[in-house]
């Protein structure tokens, strides 16, 4: 661990979001001894694990007057990691069997996720730090390093002014729509839908749909459409011209290569050679960064989804500490991964760690943005840590003084990987790796008694 020669500091910190990362974060900056407000635009924590049946008035995702909505969560949703794996280190996500309002299964719906972060917020009184119904309406960096933040509550007067020596960004990626680029879209006569305005399947009943993205969203939802409607045509990059065909246990669902082009007629043409008449398009094709209350001059930018520059995705040099982002890497265990990073943070606001210098901070980041480059990974994959989340998670472990992952978390990650790709309708029901869980079972003793967590 790199350690301060500073005496300790307390700051002021604004905590942007209560969602998972921000609520990790004000614990993480409160037992390091920071003072901290969380802002949150909602009427509760949670953030995107907050379900909600309204969609946005523009179901595109595209019309920048449209209401929003900030959950992308449909009704159906049930988590593709299990729960053992999910929780923050020391506070399990165990199942609450004697609690018949719970969902006690191990790949457990969104509603479960929800009470979970509940019952992390109640168990370190964060919820009591936290101002709901507020939106942050600025960020801006002032003289000595210190930020500006402007916020409006609601049914409040005008709009509040306050300083902070620190900002924690903790407000999520799932929110601001990414849209396939269709050749011939705007004289299509469909209708077109982002799967952040997906709540459930009623909508495409008897509808012939095209879905575009070969992520977990789409594959939930193209199962969950194919029950009702008339046909499900899965568009995806990652699929060969040669593989079209039908889906196996499916009179009614195909997948293709990417869309060719759209046309007045209704019609979509793959480059695969095959043509479908439509009705709906439904873009499952991901999310962009978006923090359009932080001013920084230009210094941090999102260029084509690489949020940068940043050091190891958490601060840019010119203005760290004093402004870091939580929670975004993806292809991630991400509750843990954000306390991490959250102990980082808090770690280094009190000097009791210490960063590298801006200029070898700059260094840091060129050289893996060159390795991207050569590896031909492209810039929108940057913070994509699927293949390295554990080593990073490790080197942050080692920093901040705390043990490294636990060896089952990283082996039930990979057979989760590999139980999704053999049984991809029935992993969340059937599994093999028994013996993990009650590994991961074991170590929940060392930080639980009689259920309650040691604080």
């Amino acid at each position: 661990m790199q350690l301060a020669l500073n005496p300790l500091a307390s700051r002021q910190v604004a905590v942007i979001g209560a969602g998972p990362g921000g609520l990790v974060a004000a614990r993480e900056l409160g037992r390091e001894g920071h003072k901290v407000v969380v802002f949150e635009r909602g009427d509760q924590v949670g953030g995107t694990w907050v379900y909600t049946p309204k969609v946005e008035s523009d179901l595109l995702g595209l019309h920048p007057d449209r209401t929003t909505v900030h959950s992308s969560m449909y009704q159906s949703l049930r988590t593709n990691l299990p729960r053992e794996s999910m929780g923050f280190r020391d506070f399990p996500f165990v199942a609450k069997e004697e609690d018949e309002e719970r969902d006690p299964r191990r790949f457990p719906g969104h509603s479960e996720v929800l009470r979970y972060l509940k019952d992390f917020a109640s168990e370190f009184g964060i919820s009591e730090i936290v101002r709901f119904e507020t939106e942050v309406m600025v960020v801006d960096s002032v003289e000595g390093g210190k930020w500006k933040v402007k916020s409006k509550s609601k049914g409040g007067d005008g709009v509040d002014d306050e300083i902070y020596d620190a900002v924690v960004v903790c407000n999520g990626h799932y929110t601001e729509p990414r849209i396939a680029e269709i050749p011939g879209i705007n004289t299509w006569k469909g209708k077109q839908f982002h799967s952040h305005n997906y709540r459930n399947p009623e909508p495409f009943r008897d509808q012939v749909v095209i879905l575009i993205g070969g992520a977990a969203s789409s594959a939930d939802i193209s199962r969950e459409l194919a029950g009702v409607a008339k046909e499900v045509h899965i568009a995806s990059r990652s699929v060969a011209d040669e593989a079209f065909g039908k889906q196996p246990g499916y009179d009614n669902m195909w997948l293709h290569s990417m869309i060719k082009s759209s046309h007045d007629d209704g019609s979509v043409a793959f480059q695969d050679g095959s043509v479908v008449v439509a009705d709906i398009i439904l873009h499952c094709t991901g999310y962009k960064y978006h923090f359009p209350f932080l001013e920084t001059n230009g210094i941090v930018t999102v260029d084509d989804n690489r949020v940068g520059p940043l050091y190891k995705h958490v601060f840019p040099p010119a203005l760290a500490p004093s402004l870091s982002f939580v929670g975004l890497p993806w292809k991630v265990v991400p509750f843990p991964e954000f306390e991490l990073q959250s102990k980082w943070i808090a770690g280094l606001l009190s000097n009791r760690i210490a960063l590298p210098s801006k200029e070898e901070m700059m260094e840091d980041i060129k050289a893996f943005y060159s390795l991207l480059e050569e590896s031909g990974i492209p810039k929108r994959y940057t913070h994509n840590l699927g293949g390295c989340q554990f080593e990073y998670n490790d080197w942050l472990a080692a920093l901040c003084g705390c043990p490294v992952s636990e060896e089952w978390r990283k082996k039930m990650y990979l057979e989760v990987s590999k139980n999704r790709h053999a049984r991809p309708e029935t992993y969340r029901d059937e599994w093999e790796d028994e013996h993990l869980v009650l590994q991961a079972h074991e170590d929940f003793k060392k930080y639980t008694l009689n259920g309650v967590t040691k604080k």
